[in-house]
């Protein structure tokens, strides 16, 4: 077992060239060049070539047609991260804020507010909710395999923003 871990090491270290001197391999390191151009070096090239040709970087927004199923994709991805922010920022005060939860909530109630604002501020908080939700549950369907066919993911898609909106109408009424 002792000789076979001596032998283990030995080789390792041989390898490794840890025996020999690096003065014997100096010949082999003053000759060497590099075998081809580096990444930095490629990218330089690709983008000065598109600069001198006036390309615009590609894939440009503005070739794109802008479509239901795509606006509504960076839609449901932009409520999530607004919905996961606020929820974070409201637990966040509530650690950090030296007053307690009624304390705050008197403070909203002696402000006040036109009806048309309460109403607006309510509808702007109800519909990311509504809207990631409803949207959510089209996510799930297209899980399930279903709605896959253009006509039914406009469909949806137009099914969706008219019960986002009258769902946000009702709790904003509320």
């Amino acid at each position: 077992m002792c000789q076979y871990v001596v032998f283990l090491c030995s080789r390792t270290v041989a390898r490794q060239g840890l025996c020999l001197s690096r003065s014997q391999f100096g010949v082999l390191y003053r000759h060497a060049v590099p075998m081809g151009t580096t990444a930095n070096e490629e990218m330089n090239k690709f983008w000065a070539k598109n600069t001198q040709l006036n390309r615009p970087v590609s894939p440009h927004v503005s070739i794109y047609k802008w479509s239901i199923p795509m606006m509504m994709s960076i839609s449901h991805r932009g409520t999530g991260v607004a919905l996961s922010s606020g929820i974070s920022a409201f637990a966040l005060a509530a650690l950090v804020l030296p007053e307690s939860y009624p304390y705050y909530l008197d403070l909203i109630h002696s402000m006040t507010f036109g009806p048309q604002f309460l109403a607006f501020s309510k509808f702007a908080l109800a519909f990311p909710v509504a809207y990631h939700t409803f949207n959510g549950i089209r996510h799930l369907a297209w899980d399930l395999g279903k709605g896959f066919k253009i006509p039914e993911v406009y469909r949806s898609g137009y099914i969706v923003t008219a019960v986002t909106v009258l769902t946000s109408i009702g709790l904003a009424a509320m």
